[in-house]
């Protein structure tokens, strides 16, 4: 068993993995707003007191923060980093007015917001793409090589030779769908159609819930079928046709990330499942021990996250700002600045008790509060 990383390691590697994807995240945002012409008066990585800055010759104070667990681009006319908007812009000189961000038609403000998530997507998409040149895309045919005794697969009458269509209505081109569909459904009804020389047949089963642990001693419940696959397929991946297998396997990652937290909303998972920055620390450490590319993979990975977290419709992220923007499209004036900071402030509040909860659910997972239990007890 791989041993866990030393805290030293951790933390430098958290560094490492949040660090870039913060900057690239920010980094959209400051390009998109040049391009349209607002100037950028400060640009941080991290929160918190300074530990170093400086000035460029455009007036942008870029600044790294103690605490490395985000940043921020205040443009001209920002109240703050939350990017809510200064009344005292409109008394501002008309120069200096014209390139505050409250002053720029509703189109450029909402390219702007969307650009950092946008570059994460980006950034996820290129790696993934020269993993796809490198290693080529798994095409493994959706079919049964082998079936389990007990298993979930064998309990619904499924026999080796089996092409598997679709599990609940949702195609199944290749192997990996199988795995990637029934490992988020763990003890969850399931409706297989199946190929069997050539004619459909329709089963009812239950996805298998069984309990692993990983090279790092981590324990999880995920979902099975119970099923092998045949021979490896792995089609060679041409350099003009990667970026369109990287789209599509991120397609499947934001899929994957909206599928399972509907579960959470919903009740069919635990919201101990959720993890925060502890465990992405831990994690990245656990990576890094794995080599450069099982660390690169890793920053892809939460590369989706942070842009599909940053696009969820809640005030103070940036989907929040869009929803913002689609309502002033839509009644063709802004929302009142009452609303605006209603919503800020329950933002706020709910990101507040996001991270908490998180929190609570990191130190959990590393077994903090039954230690701290058994001295009590």
């Amino acid at each position: 068993m791989i041993q866990n990383p030393g805290f030293l390691l951790t933390v430098l590697a958290f560094v490492a993995v949040i660090g870039p994807l913060v900057f690239v995240h920010e980094l959209g945002h400051y390009l998109v707003g040049r391009w349209c012409g607002v100037k950028a008066e400060a640009f941080s990585i991290g929160f918190g007191p300074e530990i170093a800055a400086w000035v460029d010759r455009r007036g942008t104070r870029w600044r790294i923060g103690a605490l490395p667990l985000g940043g921020y681009v205040r443009f001209k006319g920002d109240m703050n980093a939350a990017s809510q908007a200064d009344p005292a812009w409109l008394q501002l000189p008309s120069a200096e007015r014209a390139e505050s961000f409250p002053a720029k038609p509703l189109w450029q403000r909402a390219a702007i917001v969307a650009a950092g998530p946008l570059i994460n997507f980006l950034f996820a998409i290129l790696v993934l793409a020269t993993f796809a040149v490198v290693h080529g895309e798994s095409r493994t045919p959706a079919v049964a090589g082998q079936v389990q005794p007990g298993s979930a697969a064998a309990a619904a009458g499924i026999q080796p030779g089996d092409r598997i269509v679709s599990l609940n209505g949702r195609e199944m081109a290749t192997f990996d769908d199988i795995r990637l569909y029934a490992q988020i459904r763990p003890d969850e009804p399931v409706t297989i159609l199946i190929e069997r020389a050539g004619q459909n047949i329709e089963r009812q089963g239950r996805v298998g819930a069984v309990q692993e642990r990983d090279g790092f001693g981590n324990s999880f419940r995920i979902g099975r079928l119970g099923i092998a696959p045949g021979e490896p397929v792995i089609e060679p991946v041409a350099l003009w046709r990667a970026p369109i297998v990287a789209i599509k396997q991120t397609g499947q990652i934001i899929r994957t990330m909206l599928e399972t937290l509907g579960q959470i909303l919903g009740g069919g998972r635990s919201v101990k499942e959720l993890g925060g920055p502890l465990k992405i620390a831990e994690v990245s450490g656990q990576a890094a021990t794995l080599g450069l590319e099982s660390f690169v993979f890793f920053m892809a990975l939460i590369s989706i996250n942070l842009g599909f977290i940053n696009l969820l419709p809640i005030p103070m992220l940036d989907g929040g700002h869009l929803l913002f923007y689609g309502v002033e499209a839509i009644q063709r004036r802004p929302v009142s600045p009452r609303v605006q900071e209603w919503a800020y402030r329950s933002g706020l509040a709910m990101l507040l008790a996001m991270m908490m909860l998180v929190t609570f659910n990191d130190l959990s997972s590393f077994g903090l509060w039954e230690r701290l239990s058994g001295l009590i007890g």
